[in-house]
């Protein structure tokens, strides 16, 4: 289904990018650490939680979730 790692690969690149850590990332967009840790479980996080991310970075959500390398495609 969906590679786990790759998204928070992505997160995490974006975010450095942009100057910030995973923890500053989470503040700025109003999430919860359990984002990681689920992931980190195997868990997807939930749609909004991916959406919130995607606009907060300013990639499309398809990006995110390995469905392109593309990250301004369906943004």
């Amino acid at each position: 289904m969906y590679n786990l790692q790759l998204i928070e690969e992505r997160i995490v690149s974006i975010s450095k990018e942009m100057g910030l850590s995973k923890n500053k990332l989470l503040i700025n967009t109003n999430l919860n650490k359990s984002v990681f840790d689920n992931m980190k479980k195997g868990q997807i996080p939930s749609v909004d939680k991916i959406h919130t991310i995607a606009d907060y970075q300013g990639c499309s959500v398809d990006y995110l979730l390995g469905r392109t390398d593309n990250p301004e495609i369906n943004k």
